[in-house]
């Protein structure tokens, strides 16, 4: 009679959960999805056409995702408060004025909140394509949240601290004095940053950074280098978008090199599992500075994965991505972005 009730109670639980459209079992990681053009056809790596952005918008409003604004996933991972399997943010980087023209009516047609990354020499600029202080307050009075991107919007690892600690001095009082306020949540421009910056941004205050490598934010990850999954026109079809939203995190600890600006070329790579996969054996790592697939992967007991690249970066930036199969078709991710100095 008792193991009848208790399964009674578990059904009406169940049935009330599902009349109450509230997922019935909740997780501790989010993806975050990053734009910056739209419609702007002549900048394909960075701008996607709005068809295709119709098409995104259409994946958001799926019930099986939770689309949440960035900040109260932020909020919510660093307090341990649950999230629901597929929690999504949207994000855009640089202020563009087709963020204001084009992707801000269709967000706020299909009620779907967003986050727009901003930097204050660009909206003082009165042109170039951006937008402007009076558009960007008329978005936040609206209630998208608005995001640091630094002044200037320069590659901060090719500055001294002192001028790094200048680019976020000078937007803050530029925030302040036209908004009221001072963004909590910050974006390195171009996703670049090393162990000093995030230190900066840090002493900052700021509650969460952001780069631009693929991969899921999770309860653990370091917050000054959350990650986002970018889309473009060439790199933005709705594969790409359904694989983004749905991915679960690849958890891991000791990434080495723990400094992203890199000082070796190529980088002596790896980094430890955080928790244990059955199907370790399915691991792939993909580098952009080597054609011709997955990069050969040596494991060190159970949990260490060392990867050695056989081909130096060029200067700028450089990736590595690793994927793991994981349930129902979903992949697990990590990813890692690293700045190359030039000589």
């Amino acid at each position: 009679m008792i193991k009848r009730t208790r399964f009674l109670a578990g059904v009406l639980t169940a049935l009330l959960l599902q009349m109450l459209a509230i997922p019935a079992f909740a997780d501790d990681w989010a993806n975050v999805i990053m734009y910056h053009r739209f419609g702007e056809d002549k900048y394909p790596s960075t701008s996607i056409s709005l068809e295709k952005f119709q098409t995104h918008v259409q994946e958001f409003k799926d019930p099986k995702y939770n689309i949440i604004p960035l900040e109260d996933i932020v909020d919510r991972l660093q307090a341990g408060a649950p999230l629901p399997d597929r929690t999504v943010a949207i994000t855009v980087d640089d202020a563009y004025l087709s963020v204001y023209e084009e992707a801000w009516p269709i967000l706020r047609e299909a009620g779907i909140p967003f986050t727009v990354f901003a930097s204050t020499d660009h909206l003082n600029s009165q042109g170039g394509g951006y937008m402007n202080w009076a558009q960007i307050k008329e978005m936040a009075d609206a209630g998208v949240t608005i995001g640091h991107h630094t002044a200037s919007h320069a590659h901060l690892p090719a500055l001294t601290r002192e001028q790094v600690i200048s680019e976020i001095e000078r937007a803050n009082q530029e925030f302040e004095t036209k908004l009221g306020f001072v963004p909590k949540l910050f974006a390195y421009p171009y996703g670049e940053y090393g162990t000093e910056i995030q230190n900066i941004v840090r002493e900052f205050g700021f509650i969460a950074a952001f780069g631009q490598q693929s991969g899921v934010v999770y309860k653990g990850h370091d917050k000054y280098a959350y990650p986002r999954f970018a889309m473009s026109e060439n790199y933005g079809n709705i594969g790409r978008l359904r694989l983004a939203m749905n991915a679960l995190p690849l958890r891991v600890r000791n990434v080495a090199p723990s400094d992203k600006i890199l000082q070796k070329n190529p980088p002596a790579f790896g980094f430890s599992l955080a928790e244990k996969y059955e199907n370790i054996s399915q691991l792939r790592c993909y580098s952009s500075n080597q054609s011709g697939g997955a990069v050969p992967i040596q494991m060190i007991g159970d949990e260490r994965v060392e990867i050695r690249l056989s081909q130096a970066y060029s200067p700028g930036r450089g990736r590595i991505n690793c994927t793991l199969p994981g349930p129902n078709g979903r992949f697990r991710w990590f990813g890692n972005l690293f700045y190359i100095p030039r000589k």
